[in-house]
């Protein structure tokens, strides 16, 4: 008894940013504090979670500038 095949993945077929003339969003990480020195930086996914500038291993993310409105129910 042969087992159904799964389909392969594809990619989407969009145009890029790029080939419409316009400038690639650059997501270089997320914006975090450090809880010792106050220090304000970014991190991407593959960084060691540690304050760049003491190393000290407790930092919080940094709020948002969006405006946020939440709905009641």
């Amino acid at each position: 008894m042969s087992s159904p095949q799964k389909e392969a993945f594809s990619a989407p077929t969009s145009i890029s940013h790029a080939a419409q003339g316009q400038a690639p969003s650059k997501n270089l990480g997320v914006r975090y504090n450090c809880a010792q020195c106050g220090a304000s930086f970014t991190l991407g996914k593959t960084d060691s979670i540690r304050c760049k500038e003491c190393g000290h291993r407790v930092i919080y993310k940094a709020r948002t500038k969006k405006m946020v409105q939440f709905e009641a129910r």
